[in-house]
């Protein structure tokens, strides 16, 4: 069974049929393993090898690879599940879909284990595919075009800034997103969205406090700006700026700043820069999910910062 390993080790776990039926292992064997609960269907023809990962909740990696190997090699990962495989963050991911553009006929609904299959079929040039680990899947550029058009605006500036912070492609890459929305549903409305990206943007919490400020009329002067004392030295960076006010926006990603090291961390640069007379705001996800909340603390935080400046003139 080595060759069986060495296979469902590159595909996540999984081996198909016809791969068992080259290694010589009977189709009776395979339904043998499967009744024997050695290894699981997770869809037609594709059977989960890795002990590890059954009797839990395959990982959606898992069920894309599923779904690219049960629907064979004409099957493009595109949309939410390309954006996966991409690294891109940003979106509500339904754990259990995945996307897939299919030829013809092939392109109907399918059970992958506790997932579903959706199906697309949409037009792709050989240019905007690229390999990942053996699957076909749309490049970050093509992905993130695709997305724009079928996501809600906070969602598709959100995708575009991580794209970019992470280097998928650059702001004179901007243009091609342009070219790859040109005509099809819902570009109007994309093509506003595309000048509101900005790669300095960290994470999606980063990104929708900006939009929240930016709608309510007090978008942050500047991005990531580095912040020093009157001696020069750093104190910090700023997610978000308002210079003149000296108010500091912050998102608070719970899985980095809900650790005990990071909150006493945090706790003496919130010092250092409450000494040297900035506010500092701290915004988590919650906080996104209400349009006025975090327009409302900043604008109180400008008007303190204004009131100061008068009664000290």
């Amino acid at each position: 069974m080595l060759a069986v390993q060495q296979i469902s080790e590159a595909q996540d776990g999984l081996i198909t049929a016809a791969q068992c039926r080259r290694l010589g292992i009977t189709a009776d064997h395979v339904k043998w393993l499967v009744r024997s609960r050695v290894w699981t269907a997770v869809s037609r023809g594709v059977y989960l090898v890795d002990a590890d990962l059954r009797g839990s909740s395959l990982p959606l990696r898992v069920l894309v690879r599923a779904g690219q190997l049960a629907c064979g090699p004409h099957a493009v990962v595109v949309r939410h599940s390309a954006a996966l495989l991409h690294g891109i963050h940003g979106l509500r991911q339904d754990e259990r879909a995945v996307h897939l553009s299919l030829p013809g006929d092939r392109a109907v609904p399918k059970r992958l284990g506790d997932g579903r299959l959706v199906p697309h079929q949409l037009v792709i040039d050989e240019a905007d595919l690229v390999e990942r680990e053996g699957m076909r899947v749309t490049s970050a550029l093509r992905t993130v075009a695709d997305l724009l058009l079928c996501t809600d605006r906070y969602a598709a500036v959100s995708v575009l800034d991580s794209a970019l912070h992470q280097g998928l492609f650059a702001d004179f890459d901007l243009p091609d997103v342009y070219r790859l929305i040109a005509g099809r549903r819902g570009v109007v409305a994309a093509r506003d969205w595309i000048g509101q990206s900005d790669g300095r943007a960290e994470s999606p919490l980063e990104t929708r406090a900006r939009l929240r400020c930016a709608d309510a009329g007090v978008a942050p002067d500047e991005l990531q700006s580095v912040i020093r004392g009157a001696d020069g030295a750093v104190l910090g960076r700023a997610d978000m700026l308002w210079r003149r006010a000296r108010v500091i926006g912050e998102a608070d990603g719970e899985q980095v700043h809900g650790r005990p090291e990071a909150v006493f961390r945090d706790r003496h640069r919130q010092n250092d820069l409450a000494n040297a007379g900035f506010t500092v705001l701290r915004f988590t996800w919650s906080d996104t999910l209400v349009p006025d909340r975090i327009p409302t603390v900043v604008r109180r935080a400008l008007a303190g910062a204004q009131r100061s400046i008068t009664v000290a003139g």
